[in-house]
């Protein structure tokens, strides 16, 4: 097997999308009976890799029935109209408020070129391919799709975007979460144990919708949730529940860092250094030693962090 892939079980298989670092973006391969699904693309520069699996895994293109990205943001959905035109039988399902930014995406390379700029635009992501309207619907919350007969059942899950699904797997009994279940980044594994993240990036931030969603997921009584930065997470119903609370008390933890600085003039460097200060006591209250290279691999979290709550503050002030 390609060093880039991992068999999860259950004909789960995440790769690695090479975006940023190792091990830092998933995009997932669903198997069943020589049927396929991707759930979540990565950007352009990773459809090589995809294919790749396909082939690593004795799968023709035209096995694969359904792309499904699990909201817009093009770490998780830049490369599907390039990967779809590879997949002759495949089907984009997407979020309904997302679906016309994948058919046509120019607004959505404008609002990311806002974010990152042109030269990393370019860099990490590539142009974007549309996905052809013919070959895209939208899904809708508690719709039910099979892969091969396998029950895939699909769920609204705003709080990091509003354009947000979430995928369930009955037979792994596992969320494919995208961004909703927030960052666990492997170098941050202490003695097996995972460590989770929220990720407010702008521009849809809400805390209560994301502790709404949260809640709902764990409805389910999943044994492990698959986020796309990344890989699976959990293992048990309690080692999701434990996941879950500290995810639930860092949004909590974040509110109440950015309500005070709302109107400061120097809010965005206070709240970044707030933010990077506050994740890396909980890293360490984890057992990670949490020194010079966590507040590296850490800091472009931050930087998004504080943009994705001043969004929110200034929205609130409205």
């Amino acid at each position: 097997m390609l060093d880039f892939i991992e068999d999860l079980g259950h004909g789960i298989h995440a790769i690695d999308t090479g975006f940023q670092r190792p091990r830092f973006d998933a995009a997932y391969l669903l198997v069943q009976d020589g049927r396929a699904a991707f759930i979540d693309t990565g950007t352009n520069h990773a459809v090589p890799r995809l294919l790749a699996a396909l082939d690593a895994l004795g799968l023709a293109r035209d096995a694969v029935d359904w792309v499904i990205p699990t909201h817009v943001h093009l770490d998780h959905a830049g490369g599907t109209g390039l990967l779809m035109e590879a997949l002759p039988n495949a089907r984009a399902l997407v979020h309904p408020r997302g679906l016309r930014h994948l058919v046509d995406p120019k607004a959505l390379w404008l609002g990311a070129l806002a974010v990152y700029g042109e030269a990393e635009m370019q860099r990490s992501y590539g142009k974007l391919v549309p996905v052809p309207a013919g070959r895209a619907e939208a899904s809708s919350d508690g719709q039910l799709i099979h892969l091969a007969g396998r029950p895939l059942r699909l769920i609204d899950t705003p709080g990091h975007a509003r354009h947000h699904h979430a995928v369930w797997d009955e037979a792994s009994r596992s969320w494919f979460t995208g961004d909703t279940f927030g960052l666990s980044y492997r170098e941050f594994d202490v003695d097996g144990r995972a460590w989770v993240l929220p990720t407010t990036t702008p521009v849809q931030f809400d805390p209560d919708a994301l502790k709404a969603t949260v809640a709902r997921l764990l409805a389910a009584r999943p044994l492990a949730m698959l986020v796309t930065h990344y890989g699976r997470i959990g293992g048990s119903e309690a080692a999701v529940q434990h996941l879950a609370a500290q995810l639930l008390a860092q949004v909590d933890e974040m509110v109440a860092l950015a309500r005070p600085l709302a109107a400061a003039p120097d809010r965005h460097a206070r709240l970044k250094a707030a933010l990077l200060d506050a994740c890396l006591a909980r890293l360490r209250a984890h057992g990670h030693p949490a020194g010079a290279d966590a507040a590296e691999w850490l800091a472009l979290d931050a930087e998004l962090n504080a943009q994705g709550l001043a969004v929110w503050l200034d929205q609130a002030a409205r």
